[in-house]
């Protein structure tokens, strides 16, 4: 292996920029990392001469951009992209059987500015099929006997292994947050529509959210100023009252989850942060089924087509969530988008009356279930995206099996910018710990 390239996300962009670290070594030291790890890991879809391509890509770029001044922001920095992301030059098989040429589209708006900005694309990562929960082959870089999370599962694994330093992926229930915990990297869910969804392949539209993993927040904070229209650089002086949602919803955590969580409150306490426990979502219930109501029926819509083609190719978990999607209709579906946005409207009037700027909570029940059958439970999730709500998972700790734990930070509708501000100080904290 040859010598550690710098881990903190800035610096690994400023030597790639400035030339101090050549493009050619960072090559090759992905590729001996690639060589040593994705064998066991499968966080990406199998691609042959990867790294010839790279190498080509590398030549063009440094042709382009000669001058180190001249360089884009993220000069010759990896990005694995989830394979439901439509990509210029990579085929797009989300996880399926379906054949390849049916799910061809133009390349995806985030590829595109990422690219723009100087990005290698690394390869497309694994994804459960369509973004369900149909599970792939990626397993947990911390232990391989356990599973990454889903469904972006390849994106969070190649995070957390040192395949890519930038992954993008796709929440619509926890496929951001939820893998982000178990692999004990940074996710960062945006607000909804905050990054365009256009060139994605949806599982649901209305709940679908792009964004990304990072190994810290300085670097989900870079390429978020990237993919994030109107971005506004923010600096907080104050550190943000935290408010726990106290209820149901919390139940839902294990006891090794809660207890860790309870544990992290204190440690966030002593390092000076005002924590409140707020009594919410008594209705977590009906928030819980609206979820999958909205789910099922727009899966239903996008995959019409499809499945009425290909019905024998889809995975039994997809295709029974799309035949239970045709038994929904317009009206229950209306009514639940309906009470959908009256629910971050809920979270926003509670976090006013009781003076809170950021909610925190178990990011999973806990750590990463043994096993490469299930994705793990993304409900601690459910609620920060059916209200579109910005959420970011910070690594919190480890369980007593070695496994990493998260802390959800989840802030105000489009104040994502003073989100990742502050999750950055929070950041800090926690890797004191």
């Amino acid at each position: 292996m040859p010598s550690p390239i710098p881990q903190p996300f800035l610096t690994l962009v400023s030597v790639l920029r400035s030339g101090e670290l050549p493009l050619v070594n960072y090559l090759n030291y992905l590729e001996s990392c690639f060589q040593e790890k994705e064998p066991v890991i499968e966080a990406f879809i199998p691609e042959e001469n990867r790294f010839e391509r790279l190498r080509r890509e590398a030549e063009s770029l440094l042709v382009k951009y000669p001058h180190p001044i001249n360089r884009p922001p993220l000069f010759g920095v990896p990005v694995g992209i989830k394979d439901i992301f439509h990509v210029d030059g990579f085929p797009t098989q989300a996880g399926s059987q379906l054949p390849l040429e049916v799910l061809k589209g133009r390349q995806a708006h985030a590829v595109a500015v990422l690219r723009e900005a100087g990005a290698f694309i690394i390869g497309k990562t694994v994804t459960t099929e369509f973004a369900y929960f149909a599970p792939g082959p990626t397993r947990n870089p911390h232990n391989p006997a356990h599973t990454p999370g889903g469904s972006s599962s390849g994106s969070a694994a190649a995070v957390a292994a040192g395949l890519t330093p930038i992954a993008l992926g796709t929440q619509t229930i926890g496929s951001i947050n939820r893998p982000a915990a178990f692999c004990g990297v940074v996710g960062y869910k945006p607000s909804y529509d905050r990054i365009s969804r256009a060139g994605v392949i949806p599982l649901s539209p209305s709940l679908d959210h792009i964004g990304l993993f990072s190994a810290d927040i300085p670097g989900a904070d870079l390429v978020a100023s990237l993919l994030c229209p109107d971005w506004q650089i923010v600096v907080t002086t104050e550190k943000p009252v935290l408010g726990i949602p106290d209820g149901p919803y919390l139940e839902h955590a294990s006891e090794e989850g809660l207890a860790h969580f309870r544990e992290t409150c204190g440690r966030l306490s002593e390092a000076g942060y005002s924590i409140k426990s707020v009594p919410t979502m008594a209705d977590f219930e009906q928030i819980r089924a609206r979820h999958q109501l909205i789910l099922t029926a727009e899966v239903a819509q996008v995959h019409a087509e499809w499945y009425d083609r290909y019905h024998d190719l889809y995975h039994a978990h997809t295709a029974g969530l799309i035949e239970k999607g045709h038994r929904v209709s317009v009206g229950d579906l209306t009514d639940a988008l309906a009470e959908r946005r009256q629910l971050r409207n809920t979270f926003t009037a509670q976090m006013d009356s009781h003076g809170i700027d950021v909610w925190i909570a178990p990011a999973a029940p806990g750590p990463a279930p043994k096993g490469l059958g299930s994705t793990g439970d993304p409900i601690m999730n459910l609620p920060w995206t059916q209200s579109g709500l910005p959420a970011v998972n910070l690594p919190s700790g480890k369980a007593a099996s070695g496994l990493p734990l998260g802390l959800q930070v989840i802030g105000r509708w489009y104040e994502d910018e003073k989100l990742l501000d502050w999750t950055a100080d929070l950041e800090i904290v926690l890797q004191k710990g």
